[in-house]
């Protein structure tokens, strides 16, 4: 479950005591400016847990800065990393001599324990991923090798990290106990394979790390290509130098198999075209057909048995709304 707080459910002259003390409990001790008295209403910070890993949703509306001191940093502190995610507007991490000029989809490593800054532009979203340090299977000085580079959210394993990131805040309230401890070690594999990979020495990968991120990158070349009649299983084994049987060993710890899968995605499309009042001229079949379903009466059979009614009166009870 998360929890929400915002500058503006205080009154001025409280904000920067509760500011302080929210950030603090997240991150450690911070010099901010402006000074919380001054946060815009705008301001806000989500915070949600998923098991091993802390998920922090910052939205801010005016330019803002904050910056962990060395003497904001004492032994008793608790040995954490994190990473920051620019979801939206740009940002600059300071840290270890370096700068880390993130766009939107950019991310860079952060170690705690070091003297670090930020800083944002107006309308800024970021969304920070902070864990336990010895959970990184890195030396100090790879971490120290890594802390502050900008790492590029736009392709390979660094977008899959990104985007897998972002979309964390979204899920913290949906999913069981198990599930969210699950999901947390996920986005520690994708970071732990792309920090690896950026140091050239993929024998820091553990074999448990390299099969989820492999089902991840499998999950993510799905959606891809989820309107390609073609694709299947081989396509899919093929793209990604695997044997078939080996695939469908990778889902059998996964909620649904990989077949299963592609239908749920692929239905899920329908459902959505289906309630778009911009594709209402599109006939019912032809919304089938576009996500992989060419058989009217066998799509009709599967959208039945897992929305509870057919496509043909989703569209009816929606074009009434519409009218």
């Amino acid at each position: 479950m998360s929890i929400v707080f915002s500058a503006d459910d205080q009154p001025l002259n409280a904000r920067a005591d509760y500011w302080h003390h929210v950030v603090g409990d997240s991150l450690g001790r911070l010099d901010l400016a402006p000074p919380a008295t001054a946060l815009d209403a705008r301001d806000q910070l989500r915070i949600g847990d998923l098991g091993p890993v802390r998920v922090i949703e910052l939205s801010t509306g005016e330019s803002s800065q904050a910056a962990r001191k060395r003497s904001h940093i004492s032994s008793s502190d608790p040995e954490l990393c994190k990473i920051d995610v620019q979801a939206r507007g740009r940002g600059v991490i300071a840290h270890s001599g370096r700068e880390a000029r993130c766009a939107p989809g950019d991310f860079a490593l952060v170690d705690l324990l070091r003297p670090c800054s930020w800083a944002n532009g107006p309308s800024a979203g970021i969304v920070a991923v902070t864990f336990p340090r010895a959970l990184l299977p890195l030396s100090s000085d790879d971490l120290a090798e890594l802390a502050g580079v900008r790492m590029r959210g736009s392709d390979g394993f660094g977008a899959l990290v990104s985007s897998f990131a972002r979309q964390l805040p979204g899920q913290v309230d949906d999913l069981a106990q198990a599930d969210a401890a699950r999901l947390g070690t996920t986005m520690l594999d994708l970071l732990t394979v792309t920090l690896a990979r950026r140091l050239g020495n993929r024998r820091l990968i553990p074999s448990d790390s390299r099969r989820r991120t492999l089902v991840v990158q499998i999950q993510a070349y799905i959606e891809e290509h989820l309107a390609d009649p073609a694709l299947s299983p081989r396509m899919i084994a093929d793209a990604h130098y695997i044997s078939v049987r080996y695939l469908h060993k990778l889902f059998e710890t996964e909620p649904a198999t990989v077949v299963e899968h592609i239908r749920r995605l692929r239905l899920d499309r329908c459902r959505h075209d289906l309630l778009d009042p911009a594709l209402r001229s599109l006939p019912v079949s032809a919304i089938g057909a576009r996500w992989g379903f060419p058989n009217p009466s066998h799509f009709s059979r599967l959208f039945s048995s897992t929305f509870s009614l057919p496509p043909v009166e989703l569209r009816r009870l929606t074009d009434d709304r519409w009218s």
